[in-house]
């Protein structure tokens, strides 16, 4: 028997949505659950794939879609939307891309219905961390969902991991949720070094040396929970930039990705044990 998966919908008035996929073997309703938490790009392919990773590994893989709204997605975030917004991205130079002025320009050498479609999902995207809140209100739903899920008379142990956009809600779900056996941030914002003593689980991080707006916020926080006490390990890699683990970019470098899901993988093993 291969892998299971489907999309569901849960929550109390099943208005979430998420991407839920079983490991093989027998009685896969009995293992302990990763939630995959997406990047700014959704749920998309790749993190699908990746949520498929964690379920070979022998997990209950689940990517909850941050961007479901009850009826469905904006239609600024329709997977065809993102698709084209990436395209456009890969013509223009990492730098510039949260550089409206240099957006704009370049848009604007696009048709004009096309380059207006691009502009409106690229807004959205990058508007992303201003519904941090509301993001990490479902994910904690998420969570409570999963440990109770067909689990019969137990609570199913969860950890966390999430990338960019989702790397920077794991570490805020480690500081709300008690029960969160585990989180693991790949190039997502820390906390602020004074809320380490907030934060629930360990946690791991992994970083690219180039991705400094993100980088530079390790040290401070890593010395915080150290004071602290908390279990906070991390790995930054010489030489990669932001989204180094992603395989569908051209930020993707295949040594630092493998080494850091790897030791992902013994992370999630030893916390839900």
């Amino acid at each position: 028997m291969g892998l299971q998966s489907e999309w569901i919908e849960y929550g109390d008035q099943q208005q979430l949505s998420g991407y839920l996929v079983l490991p093989e073997g027998p009685a896969p309703l009995e293992k302990p659950a990763v939630m995959v938490i997406q990047e700014i790009w959704g749920v998309d392919p790749h993190i699908q794939d990746v949520t498929a990773r964690f379920a070979k590994a022998g997990f209950i893989a689940f990517a909850p879609d941050l961007f479901h709204q009850a009826g469905g997605k904006p239609h600024e975030l329709q997977e065809q939307r993102i698709e084209d917004a990436k395209r456009f991205l890969d013509t223009l130079p990492p730098a510039a891309w949260r550089d409206a002025q240099a957006r704009s320009q370049a848009l604007a050498a696009l048709p004009e219905a096309q380059g207006r479609a691009i502009g409106e999902t690229l807004e959205r995207i990058f508007a992303a961390g201003a519904n941090a809140a509301a993001y990490v209100a479902t994910l904690e739903a998420s969570a409570a969902f999963l440990r109770t899920h067909e689990s019969g008379p137990r609570r199913r142990p969860v950890a966390a991991v999430g990338f960019c956009l989702g790397g920077a809600l794991a570490a805020q779900l480690a500081l709300r949720d008690a029960e969160l056996r585990g989180a693991v941030v790949f190039y997502g914002n820390l906390p602020q070094a004074e809320q380490a003593a907030q934060v629930q689980c360990p946690m791991l991080g992994f970083f690219g040396e180039l991705d400094t707006r993100i980088t530079d916020q390790v040290p401070a926080f890593a010395t915080a929970m150290e004071q602290q006490g908390k279990p906070f390990d991390y790995r930054i890699y010489e030489g990669a930039p932001h989204a180094f683990g992603n395989d569908t970019r051209a930020s993707y470098r295949a040594e630092p990705a493998q080494d850091a899901f790897a030791k992902t993988l013994n992370f999630m093993r030893d916390k839900l044990a």
